[in-house]
């Protein structure tokens, strides 16, 4: 029990004023995102608070600040319209059908993820390259600094001829937009300066009350995070402590239709909560050089998103610009995690009336800091010292998170990454061509991998007319990777068959034998089991071999 304990608290002072500093600054992002969504800003904060509370206290990255985050958000805004505009059902008033078929595709979501973790397909974050990493950072610090930037307006509502509402942004003017930007800049300067002289205190939080202190005693007309709320069409922070849901199954059809109608909306949810919250684990594993649990981290998101659909709240992930703030507060444990969960709960019930006169300028100081800090600055100088294909997955990572999504964005890296590997690895095939003394047998020595891109290449290599009548071919510096290669290597046997010619394929891997052995039976005859050259064994099982004959040069 003592090490469980140790394990949750490295550092109990830091993990507390981290989860507090991360909470204030959790507010304005996570009612942001609610707004996006057209729903109540306390079903966001719920969410965020069993979210959070569950991924920190399970998850599989202590350190990791997870909530309602607007990666997520932006997929549910057509199915909450979606949802509005279906039949009504079971006397359930029209406007309140997209909240229940939320909270359904927000459960379904978390069963996604969860199955994701059982399968361990949280093994897969690491087929990541790095420029589509950097890309992801990159472009996440610039959603995150333009959402801050619309924060200096005011919102209006607007109702069409249709009756459709809408809320529109009015830009901040004159003396008023002075001050917030002179709010932001102090918020900011503290932060900077204060760790010069002091880290025993995070300078985030000193921040946040120097700022606030100076616009509550100072009487400024400014806006704050209760202002902020009510002009979104909230009532408030005040909210009750999340039960479970009942109105959700006696309202909700239980039908085929609804799961048709939820499903690719949890499904891509699913996924881009797991691509965020697993970039976000990576992240933090590289700046507390310490490793966490994929797979784990895909059951607690699960688990949290599934516990959050049936208590009323929304659904979330990992949030890289909170975590961040923890980091770099000092959060290292799973208590800062729960201690900004616990915090969050605690504004909602009892000291709502005092977060409200929160300046967002305030918030805005501390995420525009996360943004810098996060922003990897590097990329400007290394982008013409890396090759061009990952300068360019860079580039296009970080535009297409901020003109589309976070999941489109890797996915598109990802497959840029992986074509160009393939690409440079097709021209990568090489023949050493060789005859022997009498001139009888002709052997080429392949070099490379044999795969879909490298048969062409592979093809051209050999001459089948005019070669002698036995060809043997060594594969001792090559392997086979792929249905194509089987392919090309059993179209190539049955060309020297047909010219009358004898061919043997030598110096296979134990795992090529057995796929060519399954692809057909007919290259038990062409293979030769016995091997003479020393370098074949190396290659198959060098762990088997004594460290100085590993080093010798065959």
């Amino acid at each position: 029990m003592t090490e469980l304990v140790r394990k949750i608290t490295p550092n109990v002072k830091d993990d507390v004023l981290a989860g507090i500093t991360v909470s204030l600054a959790m507010i304005p992002e996570v009612v942001a995102f609610a707004f996006v969504a057209q729903i109540d800003p306390l079903v966001a904060l719920s969410g965020a608070f069993i979210i959070g509370l569950i991924t920190a206290a399970f998850g599989g990255r202590p350190g990791l600040i997870s909530g309602a985050a607007g990666a997520v958000a932006v997929i549910f805004v057509h199915l909450i319209s979606e949802g509005h505009a279906k039949e009504m059902l079971f006397d359930v008033p029209v406007e309140n059908m997209g909240y229940f078929y939320l909270l359904a595709a927000v459960i379904l979501m978390g069963i996604f993820q969860i199955g994701a973790g059982v399968f361990k397909l949280g093994r897969f974050v690491r087929l990541i390259p790095h420029s589509v990493m950097l890309g992801f950072v990159n472009g996440l610090a610039i959603v995150i600094f333009l959402a801050q930037v619309r924060m200096f307006s005011h919102k209006k509502l607007e109702i069409s001829a249709e009756g459709v509402k809408e809320y529109i942004n009015i830009p901040m003017q004159g003396s008023e937009l002075y001050v917030m930007i002179g709010l932001v800049l102090l918020t900011m300067g503290v932060m900077w300066a204060l760790p010069k002289l002091t880290t025993k205190i995070p300078a985030a939080l000193t921040a946040i009350l120097i700022t606030t202190a100076i616009v509550v005693f100072g009487g400024l007309d400014v806006s704050t995070v209760g202002s902020y709320i009510i002009e979104g069409g909230g009532k408030g922070l005040k909210g009750e402590f999340p039960t479970p849901n009942l109105e959700l199954w006696q309202h909700l059809p239980i039908n085929l239709d609804t799961l048709k109608f939820i499903l690719p909306y949890a499904f891509l949810a699913a996924s881009v909560g797991l691509i965020e919250s697993l970039m976000t684990m990576n992240l933090v594993d590289e700046l507390t050089e310490t490793r966490g649990d994929g797979n784990r981290e895909c059951v607690a998101q699960g688990a949290g998103n599934i516990l959050s659909g049936l208590f009323g709240g929304t659904g979330g992930c990992g949030m890289i610009g909170q975590t961040v703030i923890n980091v770099n507060a000092g959060g290292r444990g799973r208590l800062s995690g729960i201690m900004m969960a616990l915090t969050l709960l605690t504004f909602i019930l009892f000291t709502d009336k005092y977060i409200e006169q929160v300046p967002i300028a305030a918030l805005i100081g501390v995420m525009f800091m996360m943004v810098i800090e996060t922003f990897a600055w590097s990329s400007f100088r290394i982008i013409r010292k890396i090759p061009r294909s990952d300068a360019f997955v860079l580039v296009v990572v970080s535009a297409v998170t901020v003109i589309y999504d976070l999941a489109i964005a890797v996915f598109v890296g990802v497959i840029i990454s992986a074509l160009v590997f393939a690409w440079e690895n097709a021209k990568k095939i090489r023949a050493r061509k060789r005859f022997s003394e009498d001139g009888k047998i002709k052997t080429y020595e392949i070099w490379g991998p044999l795969f879909f891109g490298s048969i062409l290449a592979f093809n051209e290599k050999f001459d089948v007319k005019n070669d002698p009548d036995h060809v043997e071919i060594d594969f001792v510096e090559s392997r086979i990777s792929d249905h194509s290669a089987l392919e090309a290597i059993f179209n190539l046997v049955n060309k020297y068959e047909a010219e009358g010619k004898t061919i043997k394929l030598k110096h296979l891997s134990e795992d090529c034998k057995i796929l060519l052995y399954k692809a057909n039976p007919k290259f038990k005859e062409v293979i030769v089991e016995a091997v003479d050259d020393p370098r074949y064994y190396l290659a198959e099982n060098p762990e088997n071999f004594p460290k100085s004959l590993r080093e010798y040069k065959f």
